[in-house]
């Protein structure tokens, strides 16, 4: 039977994992580590409010009892970083934050650690049919992956120090019922019927379903072979931006408005603008291959993509 601490426990991620561990017959234990104690109610769930994930944070009374930790907290991507250095940001929070819950996880005797990293480590784009897998050689290239890829060496080496087993997971986009971001506009622009002009575009993305995320961190809390082990998750199925809009749409019961303009176009427009960035993520490809954690974990994604874009879209606010 588990004991699992939770930490980010409100966040997208952390807040799905918890409601699917209530429902675990497995887990006879379940805490959550809150900033505020008004944050959240769940019945039958240890609530400790720790504060913010710093490295002097104390995370005693929320390690009482566990043997479990996965670690969903940290300080995520943002577009427009207004930190005087968001290198260091990052780094207090993901990489010193982290630290130091690991080391008082390894300390009150926690048996294994889920920490749930980015696919950014890896890097931002793949060239189509060349998936990122999870033994490539890193290579982050801003201060969030640099960050993640920090903090999973910094947990490598308290494993290898005190036996505490570590599973790194690096998801690439989630989605899923409240979601944000990106996402979240792209879905407000089918249901406003808004045409846009990516009618053509051909690249290929990998994805993961918020329920095919939390799925395959429960399967991380206990399986034998997941040990020391990092995984890759996805779908299963990778789109391109034209059909992933299409399919959305069809999601919704609507049909997508999507104008033939190339994305050769859309970069030079881009450029002028200086939107690059965003027009790399519409049009570039990021595929990741998830054989390993198929292999090693006989873990399949419970949902297919067309049923996780169906519950985002009933899960989308008026």
């Amino acid at each position: 039977m588990m004991k699992v601490l939770v930490t980010g426990a409100t966040g997208f991620v952390g807040s799905a994992l918890v409601r699917l561990l209530v429902a675990d017959p497995a887990c006879k234990g379940l805490v959550v580590a809150v900033r505020s104690r008004t944050e959240l109610r769940i019945e039958g769930v240890r609530q400790v409010q720790v504060g913010d994930l710093l490295p002097i944070t104390d995370w005693g009374l929320a390690l009482q009892g566990v043997d479990t930790v996965v670690h969903c907290a940290a300080r995520v991507h943002v577009m427009q970083d207004d930190a005087t250095d968001p290198m260091q940001a990052y780094r207090e929070v993901n990489v010193n934050g982290t630290l130091n819950l690991a080391r008082q996880a390894a300390q009150a005797g926690v048996g294994r650690f889920v920490f749930v990293s980015s696919i950014k480590v890896n890097g931002e784009a793949t060239q189509p049919g060349q998936p990122f897998s999870a033994d490539d050689v890193p290579s982050p290239l801003d201060p969030y992956g640099v960050s993640k890829l920090e903090a999973e060496q910094v947990l490598r080496e308290i494993e290898a120090q005190t036996g505490m087993e570590v599973v790194i997971v690096r998801p690439p986009l989630v989605y899923g019922p409240g979601v944000k971001a990106n996402f979240a506009s792209m879905m407000r622009w089918v249901v406003h019927g808004i045409p846009l002009p990516l009618g053509t575009i051909q690249n290929a993305r990998s994805m993961v379903a918020l329920d095919n995320l939390v799925n395959l961190l429960v399967t991380c809390l206990t399986h034998p072979a997941a040990a020391g082990q990092t995984f890759l998750v996805s779908d299963g199925e990778d789109v391109s931006t034209t059909e992933l809009l299409r399919r959305t749409a069809q999601a919704m019961g609507k049909k997508a408005l999507l104008l033939p303009v190339p994305a050769s176009v859309l970069e030079l427009g881009a450029s002028l603008l200086g939107k690059r960035a965003v027009v790399q993520r519409l049009c570039g490809s990021l595929q990741v291959d998830i054989e390993k954690t198929r292999r090693l974990l006989g873990w399949s994604p419970p949902l297919t993509l067309d049923q996780g874009l169906k519950k985002a879209v009933e899960g989308m606010k008026p």
